[in-house]
């Protein structure tokens, strides 16, 4: 006899756990909306909690005052322009920092079970005590199997806590695979389906390999929302929006870090011999291409290291930034006309349409004009965060392994 995927705690029970205390995991975050995004889960010790104000930078225009009324620190000036979203929260107060979405990862998995009195455990727990994954032949297919039935377990949950999207990180070992990774999100949905969790209250993380991009394409041909991650170069970014990726991120400080420990990276040597940064460039170039192309994709910058980094990104969709960039911020009173930084737009789709770009970046990117234009940093960038990603995923499983059947089962 074979059991369906079990049914995660009431939104009420969630609720009352986490106001009593329970859930002392910490948050790393981004948003994506509308309708509302994701938060990525990373479980560390508890710090202080920031609440950065909502936004509404849509509808911004590169002409709107640069401090507006009531804007009484940093962060509320900065939230003008971007959707400014916490890197970690620490969710032991829901009603003071409600979340507004997440992501469920193999990191979040490995967390839960790491913490074994989190709200979440139970739906684990569940996943791991699953007929149908006990019954199959092998051991890897059954791992497989608790693998997916955990993470969407916990997905399940986190819908019931969020009003936003929540975004399920696909297994990064099947990256360069566009068949497997579209076989994985069709059976992720189709669990998702047996908790009765909306289409449209979903995202799928994937890395933005040309195999990644391609998944993503045909994935949103069938109405299913993709977030391309491990973006490092115009190259990726461009193919992303040309698949139509709901949402693209590129990590600013990584390219950074790279750049000043290596070279003969032509993209990033341009930037710098222009005065750039290479990260901020990349962001800058990819949103104008966007918006000045009417692309739907939203961009994320991820990675961002200081207030600097931040004040230069204005107008971007998504920015993601660490609690002591934003800690710094709330702490700091906004005063115009400020000496030091400039509250300012520096992203709009009104000035993307003024932004040039070569013949040779406006072509119809495939593979070899992608695996031709993608430089050493995006190549080794890339890789890397497969490899961490996927070998998070082995390790989730090598753990259930271990642990299988749970001890109340």
């Amino acid at each position: 006899m074979t059991h369906s995927l079990q049914s995660p705690p009431s939104a009420a029970a969630l609720s009352a756990s986490i106001q009593k205390g329970r859930w002392k995991t910490v948050a790393a975050g981004f948003s994506v909306a509308p309708p509302p995004p994701a938060v990525n889960f990373t479980l560390r010790r508890s710090i202080p909690r920031i609440h950065a104000s909502a936004s509404s930078s849509s509808s911004s225009s590169p002409s709107s005052p640069s401090l507006g009324a009531g804007e009484n620190n940093e962060l509320d000036a900065v939230s003008a322009f971007s959707e400014i979203v916490p890197d970690t929260v620490v969710f032991d107060d829901f009603e003071r920092f409600p979340p507004t979405a997440a992501t469920v990862s193999s990191a979040l998995l490995l967390g839960i079970c790491g913490l074994p009195d989190t709200i979440f455990r139970n739906a684990v727990d569940m996943a791991l005590a699953d007929s149908t994954c006990a019954g199959l032949d092998t051991t890897d297919s059954k791992l497989s199997c608790f693998f997916d039935k955990a993470i969407v377990n916990v997905g399940g949950d986190l819908v019931k806590l969020v009003p936003g999207r929540v975004s399920t990180e696909v297994d990064a070992r099947l990256a360069y695979d566009t068949n497997a990774i579209i076989r994985k999100v069709h059976d992720l949905l189709r669990l998702y389906n047996e908790i009765d969790v909306p289409h449209d209250r979903l995202l799928f993380k994937i890395p933005a390999t040309w195999q990644g991009i391609e998944a993503a394409k045909l994935l949103e041909s069938e109405g299913i929302q993709t977030h391309l991650t491990f973006v490092y170069s115009f190259a990726q970014a461009a193919a992303a929006a040309q698949a139509g990726a709901s949402v693209i991120q590129i990590f600013v400080g990584r390219l950074r870090d790279w750049a000043r420990n290596h070279s003969g990276d032509t993209e990033i040597e341009t930037a710098v011999k222009s005065g750039e940064d290479p990260g901020l460039a990349l962001v800058r170039r990819s949103y104008n291409y966007i918006h000045k192309y009417g692309y739907k994709s939203k961009l994320m910058a991820a990675a961002v290291r200081n207030k600097q980094d931040l004040f230069s990104l204005l107008g971007v969709d998504y920015v993601i930034a660490p609690l002591k960039v934003l800690q710094s911020l709330k702490d700091s009173p906004a005063v115009p006309d400020d000496e030091k930084y400039s509250f300012v737009r520096k992203l709009s789709p009104e000035t993307a349409t003024h932004y040039n770009f070569t013949n040779k970046e406006l072509i119809k990117w495939d593979q070899l004009s992608l695996a031709s234009a993608m430089g050493p940093a995006s190549v080794e960038l890339l890789s890397a965060g497969v490899e961490g990603y996927a070998n998070q995923a082995k390790r989730v499983e090598e753990l259930f392994g271990k642990i299988w059947p749970p001890p109340n089962v």
